[in-house]
């Protein structure tokens, strides 16, 4: 088995560790409910060198995730085959470079940054999925629209590519608060289904650290890097 941290991430090693992972987390998936099999994993390349993204698609990783659009657009020019997803804070400025380069953007978190995707999807003939950011833990340092204001602007969500919704959990917080809070991101999902009538198969939730407690509150997507690749320097 490889260790992490001791060099730069291989193949094999990717491999293992993804795969692992992978069952860990659909097994958690299935003990609370849900089904395992929507369950999938973002490999996180943002710092990460050209080399080690294409490790991470010989190793059959092909949805990657970035969080810096100046960082990712080379990577996203010189591989093919991959589903790249924008996980960062993402600025109205660089939303038609954003909107060039990713299929999924996990961080709309604002009307006006929706509206302003579409406005650019439109003029660049692409339809990137969208979720929209929520703080469902109402932080003042976190990014994402209130659930109340999220629910008051449902109609806005019908003709745009809205495919679910993303959260962050509480940096440090205990394993029963990092559930509550995700399990607070399904609900809403749950309600804006009934009231908008539109899928929202997506729920965008977990990183390495709380990765376990997503799956358990029905994570379908679970954004993933020092678990997959090791620490980054």
């Amino acid at each position: 088995m490889e260790i992490v941290g001791a060099g730069p991430p291989t193949v094999e090693g990717i491999r293992e560790r993804h795969g692992r992972l992978l069952g860990r987390l659909r097994a958690a998936a299935e003990a609370n409910g849900h089904d395992p099999d929507r369950l999938r994993i973002v490999a996180v390349t943002k710092t990460w060198p050209l080399e080690v993204v294409r490790a991470a698609l010989d190793a059959g990783l092909t949805r990657l995730g970035e969080s810096r659009v100046q960082e990712a657009e080379p990577k996203v020019a010189a591989v093919g085959g991959a589903e790249w997803h924008f996980i960062g804070r993402l600025q109205s400025n660089k939303a038609r470079r954003v909107v060039r380069a990713f299929a999924v953007v996990h961080s709309v978190d604002s009307l006006g940054l929706l509206r302003r995707i579409a406005e650019v999807a439109v003029d660049e003939n692409r339809s990137p999925h969208l979720l929209i950011q929520v703080n469902v833990t109402g932080e003042a340092a976190k990014a994402g629209m209130a659930p109340e204001a999220l629910l008051a602007a449902a109609a806005e969500l019908q003709d745009a590519h809205i495919i679910g919704l993303m959260t962050m959990a509480p940096m440090g917080a205990a394993e029963d608060e990092t559930r509550a809070a995700f399990a607070r991101l399904r609900e809403l999902r749950d309600r804006l289904q009934q009231v908008t009538g539109i899928g929202l198969p997506e729920l965008s939730m977990g990183m390495s650290a709380d990765a376990e407690a997503a799956a358990a509150e029905g994570a379908t997507l679970v954004r993933i890097g020092t678990a997959i690749f090791g620490p980054r320097a």
